[in-house]
């Protein structure tokens, strides 16, 4: 730590380090131009940065210059089972590969504290009408899951710091904003002096910002960058592009968190707020509540940003009394806030290079679909965007469009005590008229946290929601990650016979297609209270403001409007029925301090040879199926796929459940796994033999290679060459790995969108795949590459692989110097002879990321520098 600028705390007493000081030495006066992202970077280079390069570092932050990296030091690292999972399995190979090497494995472990919450296992076998569906469904989870189980178990006698949330209990960001989260961090120096400091955390997921409604700077990285961050590295950066959002004006009547953050996702995506850090402020932000505040900052992937920030005041407090945290730790985030600077007050002086405005009244009731949490739909404009109609039905049959799954899930919305309450209006009124959910719908209630169960049954609402179907299934993230479960087999059977357009709706945050469910052909985002009245439409071709629903005992008609809670009864019923006692009740056991965690257990992995879950990982080997040892050549490359723009990370390395007709179907099925029991894509992804049959086997995918007749067949389809014999991609990649061959993919606009998975990265280099060229990456997919060892490659601008005339006969090569965002040359070498030189930029950012990409990869990287550092030692 640096020393210079620490001084005693007022009030307390712990020390902090005097970030305003530090600025104000290089800059009189530039402190109170800082925005709220840069305070918080500036505190962490003050406390954790080399004091050489310290008066660089913060000079970025004053002057907004971008020509220097500098580091960062997160606190913390949270993941997921499934992603936090692949990390540890990670781990758990690099201690194999040093203990060949002859150095010691035990001292292979996480250097930052790790938090794990096992919350993506669970599927919606059992709906929300049966009433032990969540029994049900955890014995299933378990049952299907017990190797990977089994693992984590191990990590967290193996490996230190790291903690293990099981399964059952909650989705890791709800779990992280209503507890894990102290805002200000109190930790012991070397000396046992504590030091009050920002919390700050990178967690495996896309949707971590969501605690930076907290005023914690929280951002989502793939699975490769958190092991790097786990391992003490620190997250080399540039200044990020900080975006000030102006909030004004307050909702409409009737107008959800869920309306308000769609109807922001479709204005921050127009804005092209790609990659910035996002605060927001206003007189608007500073009336929403702190679960209003969440739900917007959850959904920061989608706005295509890195981070949404609120600064810390009034609503922030409340919400940690809310919440049930300590009355002290509460005092001390006000009083490290106000005097760091970190309080709204003292940011009304904040500079921006680029102010949006947004004004909250301008909100309808809202959608968000087909496909895209970004394509917005007002309620009422239902019919003109061709989404409602009227159809005739046949008696007895399922309508066209209809909603085969309604759900209630994700941390975006049941984090909301007010959208939850909202829900159980909803169903309570929708009893009280006589109205019932459509048979055909699979509904659910999957809260992100035990705390929702609890207030929703002291305020008498969870029996209302259970009589409408939407009983507790689970309290996991369900539903929005395509953990949906199997369809009764009698309305799977109908809707293939008839080839029905069928659609999901849920209250969550991604909608992409192929994800929610295999037979949902199109998936539409919605408020829980809307989920609800779609459960009793049964169709989205309904318009659910103007139709009508139903009829009640007397035969009236029902429309949403005689349903719909208004405000003040919704906020009377929080006000009385939301406690800090629910909060304590379910936390504090969590959370105890448990000294023993049974029988210690050997530095080294038992590895199962016979599961299908977790697998020795192959990173460091030269030979074998999916060996990374051997040189990247970067030469006589050939296209494994031409794509166009938009391609997610669910088109890459779908997580939804697994098809016994696809290439990982097939696999399980050889290796004595039961159907029933093949699970979901992400499930799998410790073992690379099942993930790579994952690579590119989304159902929507097209890849503009596999061509019929002129037109991009859709599909896991892939064209070998040079034989030019379209087949599925499994086989293509089977065909491409036994000859060898290294291959390339060309892409369109925003490549790797979505969720922040590291298979996306992972599947494609174990095919064989040495470069991707693209017109632009998302953040997290990039960085995930390059950590692969994967070579991101950007078009410059107008030039795409339409402009060049790309159809995948050619073969590539890439020379040049690596450095930072250098121009390299990419020659094309086309059938006919002919050989084009067409520059691209070479999207490793900074020198650490090249560093990263010519050992190999993060694990490669940390190997080396952990073998050289025992060799000295």
């Amino acid at each position: 730590m640096n020393t210079d600028y620490r001084k005693s705390l007022p009030g307390t007493d712990l020390d902090y380090f005097d970030t305003r000081a530090a600025v104000e030495a290089i800059q009189p006066g530039a402190y109170a131009g800082l925005p709220y992202t840069s305070r918080v970077l500036a505190e962490n280079l003050v406390r954790r940065c080399n004091p050489d390069m310290l008066t660089d570092a913060l000079t970025q932050l004053i002057e907004r210059r971008r020509d220097l990296d500098f580091p960062w030091f997160p606190a913390r690292v949270v993941c997921h089972d499934i992603l936090g999972q692949t990390a540890l399995v990670d781990l758990a190979g690099l201690r194999d590969a040093i203990a060949e090497k002859g150095g010691d494995p035990a001292k292979v472990n996480p250097v930052v504290p790790t938090q794990l919450i096992v919350d993506h296992s669970l599927a919606v076998e059992h709906a929300g009408f049966d009433k032990e569906a969540f029994e049900k469904n955890r014995a299933i989870e378990d049952r299907r899951n017990e190797d990977r189980f089994h693992f984590i178990d191990w990590t967290k006698k193996a490996f230190k710091n790291v903690d293990v949330i099981p399964p059952g209990n909650g989705i890791m960001h709800q779990i992280n904003l209503e507890r894990m989260s102290p805002v200000i961090q109190v930790r012991p120096d070397e000396h046992g002096k504590h030091v009050a400091f920002p919390d700050t955390l990178v967690g495996t997921d896309s949707h971590t910002p969501m605690v930076d409604a907290l005023g914690v700077i929280a951002v989502g990285v793939g699975g490769l960058e958190a092991e790097s961050v786990m391992l003490g590295r620190a997250s080399w950066m540039r200044l990020p592009d900080i975006i000030g959002v102006e909030l004004t004006g307050k909702p409409s009547p009737g107008i959800t968190a869920t309306d308000i953050v769609l109807a922001i996702t479709e204005f921050l995506r127009n804005a092209k707020v790609v990659s910035a850090y996002l605060e927001f402020f206003g007189e608007g932000a500073a009336h929403l509540t702190l679960g209003d505040r969440a739900t917007i900052s959850n959904m920061t992937p989608e706005f295509g940003a890195t981070a949404a920030m609120f600064y810390i005041d009034q609503q922030t407090l409340d919400y940690l009394k809310l919440t049930g945290r300590e009355d002290d730790q509460i005092k001390l985030v006000e009083t490290y806030a106000k005097q760091a600077g970190l309080w709204a007050d003292s940011l009304e002086n904040a500079e921006y290079e680029r102010v949006l405005t947004f004004d909250l009244s301008s909100v309808d009731r809202t959608i968000a679909g087909p496909s895209n949490p970004h394509s917005r739909v007002a309620t009422r404009d239902l019919a003109a965007r061709g989404i409602s109609g009227k159809v005739e039905n046949e008696p007895g049959l399922m309508p066209d469009g209809a909603v085969i799954i309604a759900a209630i899930t994700s941390c975006t919305n049941t984090s909301n005590p007010r959208n939850m309450i909202a829900a159980g209006l909803m169903a309570r009124n929708a009893n009280a008229r006589g109205l019932a959910r459509k048979p055909w719908v699979k509904s659910s209630l999957a809260p992100g946290s035990k705390t929702v169960q609890l207030y929703l049954e002291e305020a008498g609402l969870l029996s209302e929601l259970e009589t409408l179907g939407f009983g507790v299934v689970a309290f996991a993230c369900t539903t929005c990650n395509g953990m949906s479960g199997a369809l009764d087999p009698v309305i799977q059977k109908e809707l293939v016979d008839r080839d029905l357009y069928s659609t999901a709706v849920l209250s969550g945050n991604r909608n992409f297609d192929g994800r929610i469910h295999p037979y949902a052909k199109q998936a539409f985002l919605a408020s829980p209270p809307l989920v609800v009245a779609y459960a009793i439409a049964g169709t989205i071709r309904f318009d659910i403001e103007k139709d009508v629903l139903g009829t009640d005992h007397e035969g009236n008609p029902v429309m949403l409007m005689d349903l719909w809670p208004s405000d003040e009864e919704i906020d009377a019923i929080v006000a009385e029925s939301v406690k800090p006692q629910h909060y304590r009740d379910v936390y504090i056991p969590m959370f105890e301090v448990k000294a023993d965690n049974g029988p210690q257990v050997e530095p080294l992995y038992d590895w199962r040879p016979q599961s299908t879950y977790i697998r020795r990982p192959p990173y460091w080997d030269k030979e074998g199926d999916g060996a990374l040892g051997g040189e990247r050549t970067l030469k006589g490359m050939r296209p494994l796929a031409v794509l166009g723009d938009n391609i997610t990370t669910d088109h890459l390395s779908p997580s939804n459940a697994i098809m016994a007709d696809s290439a990982a179907g097939e696999y399980l099925a050889k290796m004595g796994l039961p159907e029933e029991d093949f699970n979901s894509y992400a499930t799998h992804r410790g073992d690379h033999l099942t993930a790579l049959r994952a690579t590119f086997a989304n159902p929507k995918l097209r890849n503009e290679m596999a061509q019929r007749e002129g037109e991009v067949k859709q599909g896991s389809l892939a064209r070998i060459e040079p034989e030019g014999e379209v087949t599925r991609m499994w086989e293509a990649i089977e065909t491409y790995m036994k000859r060898k061959q290294p291959l390339i993919i060309v892409a369109g606009a925003d490549y790797g969108q979505g969720s922040s998975r590291d298979w996306a990265a992972k599947g494609v280099r174990l095919a064989g795949v040495e470069a991707i060229v693209a017109e632009g990456f998302e953040r997290i997919h990039r960085t995930n590459l390059l950590g692969m060892g994967v070579l991101p490659l950007e078009f410059t601008p107008g030039t795409t692989r339409k402009t060049l005339a790309i159809d995948g006969t050619e073969t590539y090569d890439v020379i040049g110097e690596f450095t930072p965002r250098n121009t390299l040359t990419l020659i094309i070498h086309r059938r006919d002879g002919e050989r084009v030189e067409v520059p691209v930029i070479c999207r490793l950012d900074t020198q650490e990321e090249v560093s990263i990409y010519s050992a190999g990869g993060v694990l490669q990287r940390f190997a080396q520098d952990f073998l050289e550092s025992e060799a000295v030692a």
